[in-house]
């Protein structure tokens, strides 16, 4: 069962998805200042998360996706927290970035790039000239994004795994940081990012060598409607009002062996409570009214 770890001098310890993890951090700051409960908050992915919970070694897990049931059958309890997007991210100086940002891509666009049928940029638009062969970055960490992304591209009747995307990769990265780093790196690659990580976190303007790739939502062409990208701001905006598609938006939970207990259940409590205010500073979506009050009840309840 989740509680403090023996021999730690940390009261609430918490490990799992990279996605989460800026909102989480905010929370344990501020939680720590009105309550005095200390936090240690560190990464690994959604998977690494669920093995330290499971076994003990945290209190708490962050994860991306919602648990499958072998997790479930292991004691595994989670509960929604907020809601993460993910983006296609190309380079600034991409051979069709004014393309890219004026029409967008469909989703069948983006997954012929990631899946290999499309290898070049001038292949991408019948009427564009350009000749670079496009270099594909996937994900290398047990990462929830990653296979969201899977179910994204496969469209509403398929999906493709993350092995399956990791082995057509050009070169796999372990976390966001790192793909935003070798997108940053090399002007013909294409890859997926959570979006703290292509708008600047303090401004929240596309300042860095990134950017998103508009989603072609009906494949006519990006409409006004669909054009949301300009900064962290809007493109959140647009999420919260649906009009950015799940996946590859996606809910997040946090996760005990068990039902939480003591500070770990408090500190819970108090994010689908107090801790929703502080969501979209930190770059992410709140819960929907609704949503939070059954997240709520699930909490009370326990497994």
């Amino acid at each position: 069962m989740a509680g403090c770890l023996s021999g730690s001098s940390t009261d609430v310890n918490i490990s799992g998805g990279v996605g989460p993890r800026m909102a989480v951090e905010t929370w344990a700051d501020l939680y720590n200042d009105e309550h005095d409960v200390s936090f240690d908050v560190g990464g690994g992915g959604t998977g690494v998360g669920v093995s330290e919970v499971l076994e003990n070694q945290v209190d708490i897990a962050m994860m991306g996706r919602t648990p499958d049931e072998d997790e479930i059958d292991q004691g595994l309890f989670a509960v929604p927290m907020l809601i993460d997007t993910v983006v296609g991210t190309v380079h600034e100086d991409n051979p069709i970035i004014d393309e890219i940002q004026e029409r967008g891509l469909t989703r069948e666009d983006m997954e012929a790039i990631f899946t290999k049928e499309t290898e070049n940029w001038g292949d991408v638009y019948d009427d564009v000239d350009a000749d670079e062969d496009i270099t594909v970055y996937g994900r290398s960490d047990a990462s929830a994004a990653y296979q969201k992304w899977g179910d994204f591209l496969g469209g509403e009747d398929d999906y493709h795994t993350e092995n399956e995307l990791e082995s057509l990769s050009d070169g796999n990265h372990d976390g966001d940081s790192a793909v935003q780093e070798a997108i940053a790196n090399n002007e013909n690659a294409v890859s997926l990012n959570n979006i703290n990580y292509v708008y600047d976190l303090d401004s929240g303007e596309l300042e860095g060598a990134i950017r998103p790739i508009p989603l072609d939502q009906d494949g006519d062409g990006l409409s006004d409607e669909e054009d949301f990208y300009g900064n962290r701001e809007e493109f959140l905006d647009a999420v919260e009002e649906g009009e950015y598609p799940m996946p590859p938006a996606r809910e997040m939970f946090l996760a005990s062996d068990g039902q939480f207990e003591d500070e770990a259940y408090d500190f819970v409590e108090w994010v689908l409570s107090d801790g929703q205010e502080y969501v979209r500073d930190s770059g992410y979506v709140p819960l929907e009214e609704d949503r939070l009050e059954e997240a709520q009840q699930t909490l009370e309840e326990g497994p």
